[in-house]
């Protein structure tokens, strides 16, 4: 019997459609074939979504313009000048914005540069070392400058108010102080999201290594004196004689500041070492040539104790005279800047100094900003982008951070400012140009370039007083090369990227976060630090350590939270089982979004209201022009009232919407 072979549904109808196709080919038809389309799942739709770009990848700086094989001669020649001029105008706002750098460090002198020296005539508090860190902190962002507190500490130290060990709690707190500055800059580049995460990333890597060297460095100082020990050894190994520190960037801006304002240095020193005479002097400087004439003069003593020698010593009645050297200063020459004349306190001179100096920096920094976005296309950019982040090749790649910090040495070197240097380079991060991983060593760089510019100042003290100040300005150098050896050499220890990294990506989302960072981490920290150190070391670490536990323990669940869930229990995975303020900034944006809006809605109202009382007062005038029209028409009068009413009422409505 014959076996039969059933052909599925699927089959017949293949089957059948190939007879068709033969059918037509005989009959003379030729078939089309018809390809389908490949299907697409409803999932892909979902799934495939646009990737997300890094918001820390460099952007492209797009060239929009006509491309230069496209111009002709007339066209280049043109574009020639305008990039010239463009050259010519950048470095004419970074000139401006170095010196509104230094005049706003003056202008923070004056207001409150006596104020920092009444703060250093304290030495019990200042024996303290957190109270001598806190200290050094708070004057360093009152007179705006490292070096000016730095050297009120060495002036300090070499009149013997001070020893070198307590000093050095206080170098380290003027190297977080100065750090401020870049920060502030930062904030005027808040209007486009992107730009300020990377800017304000940019400037507090240098607050976060500051920060992270001191926890580790000072406790370190406090335990085996590391700092003050090889400081000591280096300066009694070389016999170092007296120079004199350069002038480079000075011999530029001085003409343009010292024709602003010109502050005599000596007077916030005078009151730091208890110069009475120092506390009545104003810290203007009206005298620029003054001529001291020192005479021998018979001057009278209360006693014969009092005299200078027992051969210089005479008595006549109840008179005792004795030979003095006395110093009389002759003004010989008048000093030309601005307020040489003015009349007004120093007080009123630094406020002045300090609202056109902000001016003047903020604008500078905004147009500067503009011209390097206009000039940085294409071609340009590329190389430039390709020179400031591009590594050597695979065997010495690690040397490119260290060149950079060479580069930041030297450069700081020249502006003879970290704060200046830093400032600059805030902006070309904001906009791309240079990234967050190279500017990290750049700053670095720059703490050790401002360390080498105090040392070639101590250098130029009197030979008495050399070896304290230039042991000081070694302290200040050993703790920067300390940090470096602490934070940058192996990449994982690199910490103060990431942390200035997920800090911008706060204040990328909640811009008013940046106002919170710079009042808690600059003033209302050091603050707490300072007012628990003169509480006592008890009641210090009753409340400190806690703290300290509790932040060391958050810091550790957050970590396992992102690398090993499941060693965490199921309760401590997320942060859920918290209230959401204590967990998220979203409550505070807000609280923060309501307040501005209420703000702008009063402001809106303000408006409303001013414009709603100059719609009535012409009202008036109309009702005055036509009661005199109709000659005080009863019937009209009625109207005009009903009309009026209306129209408050529509008023009011308004207001209240708004």
């Amino acid at each position: 019997m014959g076996r039969m072979d059933t052909l599925h549904p699927p089959q017949q109808m293949a089957t059948k459609s190939k007879c068709k196709e033969d059918n037509d080919e005989k009959n003379g038809y030729k078939s089309k074939e018809i390809k389908a389309s490949p299907a697409h799942s409803t999932a892909a739709l979902i799934v495939d979504e646009p990737e997300e770009t890094d918001p820390w990848d460099l952007p492209e700086l797009k060239d929009a313009g006509v491309p230069w094989s496209a111009l002709d001669t007339k066209g280049k020649v043109l574009r020639v000048l305008i990039s010239v001029g463009k050259l010519i105008l950048l470095l004419g706002f970074l000139y401006m914005f170095v010196c509104s750098l230094d005049i706003l460090s003056s202008a923070f002198q004056l207001v409150g540069g006596k104020t920092a020296g009444d703060i250093f005539q304290d030495n019990e508090i200042l024996s303290n070392p957190l109270a001598g860190l806190v200290i050094g902190v708070l004057v360093t962002l009152l007179v705006q400058s490292s070096s000016t507190s730095s050297s009120i500490v060495v002036s300090m130290v070499s009149s013997g108010l001070l020893t070198v060990q307590v000093a050095v709690p206080i170098i380290m707190g003027t190297n977080i102080g100065t750090s401020v500055t870049n920060t502030l800059v930062a904030m005027t580049q808040a209007g486009e999201r992107n730009t300020f995460r990377r800017a304000f990333a940019g400037a507090t890597v240098h607050d976060f290594f500051n920060w992270l060297s001191v926890l580790v460095l000072l406790p370190l100082e406090v335990a085996s004196g590391y700092l003050f020990v090889v400081t000591k050894l280096i300066t009694d190994s070389f016999e170092i004689q007296s120079g004199e520190a350069p002038d480079l960037l000075n011999v530029i801006t001085d003409p343009l500041t010292e024709s602003i304002i010109e502050l005599d240095a000596s007077v916030i020193s005078g009151i730091a070492t208890d110069d009475p005479e120092a506390k009545n002097k104003s810290l203007i400087k009206r005298w620029c040539q003054t001529f001291t004439n020192t005479t021998l003069m018979n001057v009278t003593v209360p006693g014969p104790e009092n005299c200078t020698s027992p051969s210089l010593c005479w008595v006549d009645g109840n008179y005792t005279f004795t030979l003095k050297n006395i110093s009389q200063i002759y003004n010989i020459k008048k000093c030309t800047h601005l307020f040489v004349d003015v009349n007004l306190s120093d007080m009123a001179v630094g406020l002045i100094l300090l609202a056109l100096s902000l001016l003047v920096l903020c604008s500078c920094l905004i147009l500067i900003v503009k011209l390097l976005n206009s000039m940085l296309k294409g071609q340009v950019a590329v190389v430039i982008k390709k020179v400031l982040n591009t590594n050597f090749p695979f065997p010495f790649g690690w040397v490119t951070g260290y060149i950079a910090i060479l580069v930041g040495a030297g450069m700081t070197f020249i502006v003879q400012s970290s704060s200046v240097f830093t400032s600059a380079i805030t902006p070309l991060v904001g906009i791309g140009v240079i990234s967050i991983e190279r500017a990290y060593p750049l700053c670095l760089g720059s703490n050790i370039g401002t360390t080498t510019t105090a040392i070639l100042a101590a250098m130029a003290s009197p030979g008495e007083t050399l070896a304290d100040a230039l042991q000081i300005a070694l302290v200040h150098f050993l703790f920067n090369i300390s940090g470096i050896i602490l934070w940058y050499p192996i990449p994982f220890t690199r910490v103060p990227i990431r942390l200035a990294k997920g800090l911008g990506n706060i204040t990328g989302k909640y811009r008013w976060f940046a106002v919170v960072y710079i009042i808690c981490c600059f003033f209302v920290l050091p603050l707490l630090i300072f007012a628990l150190s003169l509480a006592g070391w008890k009641v210090l670490v009753g409340v400190g350590v806690p703290l300290l536990i509790m932040l060391i323990i958050i810091i550790v669940i957050n970590i396992l939270q992102k690398r090993k869930p499941g060693w965490l229990p199921a309760v401590l995975r997320s942060w859920d089982f918290l209230p959401l303020w204590a967990h998220s900034l979203a409550p505070c944006d807000k609280a923060v979004g309501v307040l501005i809006a209420k703000c702008c809605c009063c402001c809106k109202c303000c408006q409303a209201a001013s414009d709603d009382q100059e719609d009535r007062a012409e009202q008036l005038e109309n009702n005055k022009t036509t009661h005199t029209a109709v000659y005080d028409n009863h019937a009209m009068s009625v109207e005009n009232e009903a009309e009026d009413g209306m129209k408050i009422e529509l008023n009011i409505l308004k207001m209240t919407t708004l």
